[in-house]
């Protein structure tokens, strides 16, 4: 079995070499500066100072957020590190996504990936986060996910701003013949006040952009902030709410093409014939085409218009071969079971010795118990789509997508073009959640617009498609047991986890022939990695060999870790006569970070304080994506039906940079997770998925949502994210609450399969 001994001492080798300059990674051509891209596309009278800033002669001050933009307010947040440092306003600014490039790695993903737990400062797993960073750059994957935007670009990006600030005063020292140190920038001007004289940033920009910029520049304190650490109005709102073309499926070129997909409903199965010749007499159909790729083996139609594609596909008569995977939902959950039945699990962190402590538990003092969780859609509300055009030597990718360099990995694949011959276009996302981080929609575009002769295609998928070929959520099978001790506490807990690899599977779809060997710490985040101090304690995890298509899906493996391993610290405390969020009190006392979540939760939701039989609380505690967070769940009986009455939040993101926007993102983890786990499931029935749309894949609707309270501490020390965090621990504080409501212990999702909901 690997231990986080073996793991870390391979890592630290690695970052020892990177740190040192050794031969593993260059250490000299680690540290040199990625190349900007904004060189190549300025406008006339427009200047680049770094790959996030562009100031024109007219005074337009463009800065690029490398960062997609899906609704979670990265387009405003990102923007503001870069103007606070510029001393601009948000007012002042235009926003660009930027092209697809190496200089917007993120190497925060990696880093805050690595595995250790985020109160985890030891020299070993600092190191392997260092090392983790410098293969980042190596690699220079520009992604969104993980809840890293801000993480990665809150030093880069105000950095940027700096540099360019210090680098406009340097031309106008030269401009007024006064020092660089003399002079003072605001609202876009640099300003001598001895002589009251003002340079515009627009009438410096060209020759600023012709000095070599300071290579030391210093930070505004936080004290000084003026955008930063404050709500600010979201520079995407106007443009969505008056409806202007923005998404990925708006996107309109002349001359242009349109085409839908239909795969294998199988996952993974091939297709073995297929008969066009009803569908290509239809109006407007210009061609039917076979696809095989490696995220789905069927076909697509041409057409003039998307609704002409959609019923000539409708059309087409095929013949599938049976996919590979799980035949039932049973058959999952067997394969699931085995898998942990079978051994040969890995461990990232542990303590004591468990299996001493189990050995002479006495019968009363044990506590086991078996969870799980269905695969899920990521259900986003804008279809999978994607525009591509082959046009002399060029190709073009349209594309709503959250990681643009793969989409080059994929179009160079395809088409054998070099990477300046590639053009990736993000556009705004309909959603994301891990979804669009996948390139196989922009793949089926790119095989299609080989077949278009230059003309301009966009593919759309229809509802159907998108919800019932994944990649999913994967699902995942927990035995736990426990032995308690006289005063009602854990001293023994051991967990084992299977689940099929997010990891293995998406860089296989990425990169094939990439190895992929060694623990996932995915498929146990949210359980190996939380702040209790049992004596003896281990979490083993089990790559499960289930072939059904899987990916990140908001909050990755701590979706249902955190209910799994909440649920079962609220079973121990139930067993120990404890009250839950004491019980948890007392395990976390080591953490005040996590003391502080908990009094203060306790004040808000008047934890503890009668309340009428119809009403239950529950509570559930993860860390994830660096961000420690407490939630309470009340609950109401009506009618015998279960009504999610109240959410209270508590988050410590170490410091909320817009407080009202890191709001919005955790009463928005919270509604999807809430959604989830009442009624969402992919279950299988011959192989193929039986959801398809939100008829019968349904999310939590206005009338169903509960009044949401969110408070933010700053005490943890460490920049963590917002857009995942609130959706691990919702669902456990649910099913806790449904317990202390009825005394019914759901130990698994969805848990409409034993209650009813309002």
């Amino acid at each position: 079995m690997a231990s986080i001994g073996k793991i870390a001492r391979r890592t630290f080798l690695v970052g020892a070499a990177a740190v040192a300059g050794g031969v593993a990674f260059g250490y000299y051509k680690y540290k040199q500066p990625l190349e900007n891209p904004l060189k190549k596309g300025l406008a006339d009278g427009e200047a680049t100072f770094n790959p996030y800033v562009k100031i024109g002669t007219d005074n337009r001050i463009t800065v690029i957020v490398p960062r997609a933009e899906m609704g979670q307010g990265a387009f405003t947040t990102l923007a503001a590190l870069v103007a606070e440092e510029l001393d601009v306003t948000l007012e002042q600014i235009a926003i660009e996504h930027g092209p697809a490039a190496p200089a917007y790695y993120n190497d925060a993903a990696l880093r805050e990936g690595a595995p250790f737990p985020a109160f985890d400062h030891s020299m070993v797993a600092e190191t392997v986060r260092n090392a983790m960073g410098v293969i980042g750059k190596f690699l220079a994957l520009q992604m969104t996910g993980g809840s890293s935007s801000l993480a990665d670009g809150y030093e880069k990006m105000r950095l940027a701003g700096a540099t360019a600030r210090e680098t406009l005063k340097a031309a106008a020292a030269q401009k007024l013949g006064v020092p660089a140190a003399s002079l003072k920038t605001e609202a876009g001007k640099v300003i001598d006040a001895k002589s009251g004289k003002s340079l515009t940033y627009g009438e410096l920009a060209l020759d600023a952009a012709k000095i070599d910029p300071p290579s030391d520049v210093a930070l505004k304190p936080r004290s000084q902030w003026n955008l930063l650490g404050k709500p600010q109005p979201r520079k995407d709102m106007p443009a969505k709410v008056t409806g202007q073309p923005i998404f990925g499926i708006d996107v309109q070129l002349p001359d242009m093409l349109y085409a839908t997909v239909k795969m294998n409903p199988q996952p993974g199965g091939a297709m073995k014939s297929f008969d066009a010749s009803e569908a290509l007499k239809m109006r407007g159909v210009k061609k039917v085409i076979a696809i095989d790729s490696l995220y789905g083996k069927g076909f697509a139609v041409i057409a003039d218009n998307t609704w002409r594609a959609f019923k000539a596909a409708d059309a087409v008569k095929v013949i599938w071969a049976d996919g590979p995977g799980q035949r039932d939902d049973a058959e999952a959950k067997k394969i699931l079971a085995d898998t942990i039945a079978a051994g040969g699990g890995f461990s990232l962190r542990s303590s004591g010795d468990p299996e001493k402590a189990f050995a002479d538990a006495p019968r009363e003092k044990l506590v086991e118990a078996e969870y799980y969780a269905p695969f899920l859609s990521h259900a986003t509300m804008e279809p999978m789509n994607a525009t591509a055009r082959l046009k002399d030597g060029v190709l073009d990718v349209w594309s709503p997508n959250q990681a643009p360099s793969v989409i080059k990995i994929i179009g160079a694949r395809l088409t054998n073009l070099a990477d300046d011959k590639i053009n990736v276009h993000t556009t705004f996302l309909g959603g994301g959640f891990g979804r669009r981080i996948e390139p196989d929609f922009s793949d089926y575009a790119i095989r299609i617009a080989m077949e278009t002769e230059g003309r301009p295609v966009k593919v759309t998928w229809t509802r159907e498609e998108d919800m019932s070929h994944g990649p999913y959520r994967p699902a995942a099978l927990a035995k736990y047991r426990a032995r308690l001790g006289n005063d009602g506490l854990p001293v023994a807990v051991h967990g084992s986890v299977a689940s099929p690899s997010v990891m293995a599977g998406m860089v296989g779809r990425i990169m094939p022939g990439l190895p992929t060997a060694g623990p996932d710490n995915l498929i146990v985040d949210g359980a190996y990695n939380q702040p209790y101090t049992i004596p003896n304690f281990r979490i083993d995890g089990y790559k499960a060999p289930l072939s059904t298509p899987v990916a990140s899906w908001r909050s990755v493996g701590n979706s249902f870790n955190a209910f799994m391993y909440e649920s079962f610290m609220d079973e121990l405390a139930h067993a120990g006569k404890i009250d839950p969020l004491e019980f948890r009190r007392k395990l976390m006392a080591d953490y005040p970070t996590a003391i502080a979540i908990l009094d203060r939760l306790k004040t808000l939701s008047d934890w503890g304080k009668p309340i009428d039989k119809t009403r239950a609380q529950g509570i559930a505690f993860t860390i994830s994506f660096g961000t420690w967070v407490g939630e309470v769940v009340q609950v109401k009986d009506e009618n015998g039906a279960i009504r999610v009455e109240k959410v209270w939040i508590v988050a410590d993101p170490g410091m909320a940079l817009d407080p009202l926007n890191f709001k919005a993102q955790m009463m928005s983890g919270a509604i999807y997770g809430l959604s989830a786990a009442i009624g969402q499931q992919i279950s299988f029935k011959n192989g193929a998925p039986e959801q398809s749309n939100f008829s019968d894949y349904d999310a939590m609707r206005m009338n169903q949502c509960p009044d949401i309270t969110i408070e933010i501490l700053e005490n943890s020390g460490h920049l963590g994210g917002a857009g995942e965090p609130a959706t691990p621990p919702v669902m456990a504080a649910l099913a806790n609450a449904i317990y202390a409501l009825n005394g019914k212990r759901i130990r698994s999702m969805p848990l409409n399969g034993e209650v009813s909901f309002v």
